[in-house]
């Protein structure tokens, strides 16, 4: 293999979020129409390294994907010893609107996945007028507890290979095995405590079922895009998201719960008609 570099560009954004100051890893490739991705819990930006090298989604697109404090490059902020790490919906929320603007962004595409798919829902319900558009990732509006989550951390277990274990079923028994592997080595490099610290807002804080009924797609495009072999963000659940909100629900084949990192080609087949019509403003059909 000939040396070569891929065109994504990481830097450290210096800024306050949360009312204290964080040093955030960022990653960007493109240009045009700013897409805002959002990582699943407990790993960070590497999952939309498909996206970041994909020139169909680049020559139109500025792909920028950020590491959530604490994760991946990104630091705890100053003094984190001191306190246990938990995702709460306003933060978060609060976060992507005040990561977005640092960055300067006019109305962008937001797009996340699991905790990400989620969130994206909390954003179309309270500020759908600052997204063109809002794609969700395994979208549903809860999940029922199905795993221990005191598992994850614990002094007489290994964290990361814990996280991993419990989410390896997530992933399509039709990935393919580098896929595989790269998405659950995300998890294993997680840090102590961190996926728990996401699942609080994952399971507990982040639940919108009461709300969907608020959220009109047609104040700002929703999309919903769910792996036929999600057990976590379920497809039912994924169809009522769709049906209480006008938004449109593609499920897709031969997919997990994390489709842009294990199958980033098939996953983007799926994508790029859905950031076709985002782009053109029309009617495009799915893949």
């Amino acid at each position: 293999m000939s040396p070569r570099f891929e065109p994504a560009i990481g830097r450290y954004l210096h800024l306050d979020l949360l009312g204290r100051p964080h040093r955030l890893y960022v990653e960007e490739a493109g240009q045009g129409v700013p897409l805002l991705c959002l990582h699943t819990a407990g790993s960070d930006g590497r999952q939309y390294r498909g996206l970041l090298n994909d020139e169909r989604i680049t020559r139109n697109y500025r792909v920028i994907v950020f590491d959530m404090p604490w994760h991946g490059k990104s630091s705890p902020p100053v003094g984190w010893e001191n306190e246990d790490y938990r995702l709460t919906s306003r933060d978060y929320v609060r976060m992507i609107l005040e990561v977005s603007a640092a960055l300067g962004l006019d109305k962008p595409v937001v797009m996340g996945c699991s905790i990400g798919g989620r969130i994206v829902l909390h954003l179309a319900h309270e500020h759908p007028e600052t997204f063109r558009a809002i794609i969700g990732l395994e979208s549903s509006p809860k999940v029922d507890p199905y795993y221990d989550v005191s598992w994850l951390h614990r002094p007489d277990v290994h964290g990361g290979e814990v996280s991993a274990g419990i989410v390896s079923g997530l992933v399509a028994p039709t990935a393919p095995d580098d896929g595989r592997w790269e998405t659950l080595w995300h998890y294993m490099q997680s840090g102590p405590g961190v996926f728990k610290g996401d699942l609080y807002f994952y399971m507990i804080d982040g639940d919108i079922s009461d709300r969907l009924d608020h959220i009109d797609a047609r104040r700002c495009p929703l999309y919903l895009l769910t792996g036929e072999y999600d057990y976590s963000c379920t497809t039912e659940g994924t169809l009522e998201v769709a049906r209480r909100t006008g938004a449109q629900a593609v499920i897709m084949k031969d997919l997990g719960h994390f489709p842009m990192s294990e199958n980033p080609e098939k996953f983007i087949a799926y994508l790029l008609p859905v950031l076709e019509e985002i782009r053109l403003g029309k009617k495009a059909s799915a893949a």
